[in-house]
């Protein structure tokens, strides 16, 4: 890493892939792709950029070839600071580290999204506590910090770089989100869906804001979904598993096809208690992969704002959606127009 920070507003911690996205087709038949960069925690910072105006960066490591230059190049046309990547030498066939890819179909009618992902080994996953000056990255004045469940699920010293970042961004008085993102793949192997829980309570302690906060209710990760009737009580569960957190908020969904989802959102703070957020029903699809990280950056975009929580969901929500309307894990919407899908749900937001 170079430099003495980016002068960020908002800074993010996880892996950056490489999306190979067949477009209407299958990965399985695929002769070209659609190439984009992808990863949980760094689409919340690109969204934030490009969407919302903020000063953005992302705190990764990557593999110094062609592959690693070419997902830089697409994170900089995202307009995400890189002066925080850690650039790692390469052997020439990734037998000490590589980067991450990740082939994904979007999925249509009866026939379901699909990841495969290419991720063991990364640079990314081998950082360890320690090999980043935290107290210099966060001396730069930035106001949030997010990372999530997927950058602590990739390695066994991931979970304790994420729990150094969180607690020093802390003690430097910046607001931390955290977004437990469960992904069974990560932990098969590691202990499982228990450890999982185990390693996200540990992290979400440090966080004010919890993004997916229905991830840490019940006894462990990817339990069944929880009804809608239930939530009040789920999100009562978690604030009582992190006695110190702000915000918890959640995306609710159903999927009658690939193409369409009922799409909305939940949240809890100790002020307002369970509020909920627009409701969306048939809300047509084009790609979902992301829609949970555009939703996060609307949040944050609200709460940085100090809009009231009712408010940071309706924008976290609007945007989420819009996120499911092009291809990619990013999102390509603007600032109007989020607030013109927000404006069309206003019987749902308190102005």
């Amino acid at each position: 890493m170079t430099g003495h920070g980016p002068g960020a507003d908002v800074i993010a911690l996880g892996e950056v892939m490489l999306r190979f996205d067949p477009g209407e087709g299958r990965i399985r038949t695929a002769r070209t792709f659609q190439v984009w960069e992808g990863g949980g925690e760094y689409n919340v910072a690109r969204s934030l950029r490009r969407c919302f105006g903020l000063r953005t960066a992302v705190v990764t490591a990557l593999v110094d070839n062609a592959v690693g230059r070419l997902t830089e190049d697409l994170i900089l046309q995202g307009g995400v600071d890189t002066s925080l990547i850690r650039w790692i030498p390469g052997d020439g066939i990734g037998r000490t580290a590589r980067n991450g890819l990740n082939f994904v179909e979007r999925g249509f009618g009866i026939r379901g999204a699909l990841g495969v992902s290419d991720r063991a080994n990364t640079a990314v996953s081998q950082l360890r506590k320690g090999d980043i000056d935290w107290d210099t990255v966060f001396a730069t004045g930035p106001r949030w910090f997010h990372t999530g469940g997927i950058f602590a699920g990739l390695s066994d010293t991931t979970a304790d770089v994420a729990d150094e970042a969180m607690a020093t961004a802390r003690r430097h008085g910046v607001t931390v989100s955290y977004d437990p993102n469960y992904r069974p793949s990560l932990w098969a192997d590691r202990g499982g869906p228990e450890r999982a829980r185990e390693t996200d309570l540990r992290l979400a302690r440090h966080a004010d804001v919890v993004v997916g906060a229905l991830g840490l209710a019940g006894r462990h990760s990817g339990e069944p979904r929880i009804g809608a009737d239930e939530l009040p009580d789920a999100f009562a569960q978690v604030a009582a598993r992190l006695p110190g957190v702000r915000v918890l908020a959640t995306t609710l969904r159903e999927v009658p096809s690939a193409g369409v989802n009922d799409w909305s959102s939940a949240a809890w703070s100790p002020e307002t208690g369970f509020v909920t957020g627009p409701r969306m029903p048939g809300l047509h699809v084009l790609d979902r992969i992301g829609s949970g990280d555009g939703f996060a950056a609307g949040l944050v975009h609200g709460l940085l704002s100090a809009v009231g929580l009712e408010h940071a969901l309706a924008y976290g929500t609007a945007h989420g959606a819009l996120t499911m309307t092009t291809p990619g894990d990013v999102s390509m919407a603007s600032l109007a127009e989020v607030e013109a899908l927000m404006a069309g749900s206003s019987a749902h937001v308190r102005r």
